[in-house]
């Protein structure tokens, strides 16, 4: 596919190139594009598109290791001017202050195109805590940037579940005793915790190319690590889980998925999103040469020894892991929800004791477990890459907790009732305090010191190694894709104004509701301005 985050002429060296660029001037690429053309003299120009609805340059041309890079404001302005203006209206009927200021800084943002607007916006939005309707909008998610530091627009409005949003809450109260637990000391931890607002939240409209069962955000590494930030978690998103028969399992594991995986999924977002991504420091060097860390005294969880590398100023986790930080950083996460999933005092807060508790364990692991082998259907055999940060994540675990053995998880080769090849998953639940999570949490440490550390080429290393696709999980994948079942899609309501009273419009779950959602939902002329960008686009992607 063409991600259209850059054209079609933009080699890797250029890319590489032109991070070099946005580190040296100290900017960041969130809400841009790169383009290439080539001069008469052999030289290329580059230019870096900020998405905004005002046309023009940011900045003169300057040369930079023997290429012009210019800067320029305006891609998308037909969508930006959509945006903002109706960003705008909604300012006067703003609940309080802080929405109005927050809102003002959006607008200035898909004005000017300035990232440093959406980041006051943002820090305005971390602020407006516990509101009964919540949204956040921009540039946000850069999973499918090649380079991974672009990113692609998205926005939603959700109701919060006040009822839901209680267990959460708990979490975040008990959040700065429970990340002891987790196998780094507190050197590896942010300086202080701080509590970020967490919400259940009922998604009435979601406008991206995939809708996450939870958020943690904003993603800029500097409001996060010294502001805060705050975790949503989209419960109808979570429980929307169609019952199809479940590839590679047996009955009772079946039984079980169906029964609890709501539960065990909202437990492990919950951890995933506040403990995996709120979780850990990055280790900085500051403009003045000092360190945000104890250089003499911090040992490396690894080797025992000094620190060597940190986050030089300009550098960010995305900059400096590129298209390895978002498989990576769900990976960390991801491995936090599994180790801290164990304890009963945590599934307590949830509300599970007993055998329900163990049952709400069991199938937490069952199943993401499991996603790590279906995630074989998104592994690009003929590029030897893969193509979703998610499934990437789960994979590695999967071959941990493969590495780890005892019997602690199997998948059996088999032929299935209609004589194909068939594959048999069984996880141990027996084995998961003793072998699982012990395996897991030796793996997170790792992840953290590499990431604290800003040590992409250890990090790389170690995430690659167990990222691997040999001969035999190939065959898994083909018994995968032949099996696989249609991805689910999500089909969103409508809101309209009618009577001067605001109705809700549902469509029927199938295909059919799906395409009459987006009818009703475009107006011609915003089709039309769509169709004008896409137009201005074509002679870039060949």
């Amino acid at each position: 596919g063409v991600t259209c985050y850059h054209s079609s002429n933009i080699t890797k060296e250029d890319a590489e190139k032109i991070d070099r660029f946005f580190k040296e001037k100290n900017v960041e690429s969130w809400n841009s594009r790169l383009f290439k053309e080539q001069n008469a003299d052999g030289s290329n120009t580059f230019t870096i598109k900020l998405a905004s609805s005002q046309v023009g340059d940011v900045a003169t041309e300057t040369k930079f290791e023997g290429d012009i890079v210019k800067v320029v404001k305006g891609d998308y302005s037909p969508l930006m001017r959509r945006t903002h203006e109706w960003l705008a209206k909604a300012i006067p009927v703003a609940a309080n202050e802080n929405q109005k200021k927050m809102l003002e800084k959006y607008v200035e943002h898909f004005q000017n195109g300035d990232i440093n607007s959406h980041k006051g916006g943002s820090r305005f939005w971390i602020k407006d805590v516990g509101p009964s309707v919540e949204s956040y909008i921009g540039f946000i998610e850069n999973y499918r940037d090649p380079a991974g530091t672009r990113s692609e627009f998205e926005g939603f409005v959700a109701a919060v579940n006040k009822e839901t949003s209680k267990k959460f809450q708990k979490l975040v109260q008990n959040a700065e005793e429970i990340l002891k637990r987790l196998p780094w000391g507190t050197a590896y931890e942010k300086d202080a915790f701080l509590k970020p607002d967490f919400t259940a939240l009922d998604v009435i409209a979601f406008g991206s190319s995939g809708i996450p069962a939870g958020i943690n955000i904003p993603n800029y590494d500097d409001i996060r690590q010294n502001e805060g930030f705050k975790n949503v978690s989209l419960g109808n998103v979570i429980s929307a889980q169609p019952k199809q028969k479940m590839n590679f399992l047996d009955d009772g594991d079946e039984d079980l998925m169906f029964k609890y995986h709501k539960d065990s999924f909202e437990v492990q977002v919950g951890l995933h999103e506040l403990l995996g991504h709120g979780s850990g420091k990055l280790f900085q060097k500051n403009q003045d040469g000092t360190f945000n860390f104890d250089k003499e005294n911090v040992k490396d969880l690894i080797t025992g020894g000094p620190i060597k590398t940190w986050y030089e100023p300009g550098e960010t986790w995305s900059s400096k892991f590129g298209p390895l930080s978002s498989a990576y950083e769900e990976c960390r996460a991801e491995a936090v929800g599994y180790v801290l999933c164990c304890d009963s005092d945590i599934l307590e807060i949830f509300g599970y004791t007993g055998q329900l508790a163990q049952d709400v364990k069991y199938v937490n692991w069952l199943s993401e477990i499991r996603a790590g082998l279906l995630a074989l259907e998104f592994y690009q055999a003929d590029q030897k890459k893969w193509g979703q940060a998610h499934c990437y994540a789960r994979y590695v675990l999967t071959k941990v907790v493969l590495e780890a053995g005892k019997g602690f998880v199997k998948i059996e080769e088999t032929k299935g009732e209609d004589g194909k090849d068939d594959l048999h998953f069984k996880l141990d639940r027996n084995l998961i305090d003793s072998v699982g999570r012990p395996a897991v949490s030796a793996f997170l440490a790792k992840l953290q010191a590499y990431k604290s550390a800003g040590d992409f080429e250890g990090g790389r290393r170690l995430f690659e190694s167990y990222g691997a696709v040999g001969p035999k999980e190939l065959h898994w994948r083909d018994i995968c894709i032949a099996r696989r079942k249609p991805r689910r899609l999500f089909v969103q309501p409508n809101t309209v104004e009618k009577d001067e009273k605001i109705a809700l419009v549902t469509y029927e779950s199938d295909a059919s509701g799906v395409i009459q959602s987006f009818v009703d939902r475009y107006t011609d002329c915003a089709v039309e301005d769509l169709i004008s960008c896409w137009k201005a686009d074509q002679t870039y992607f060949q």
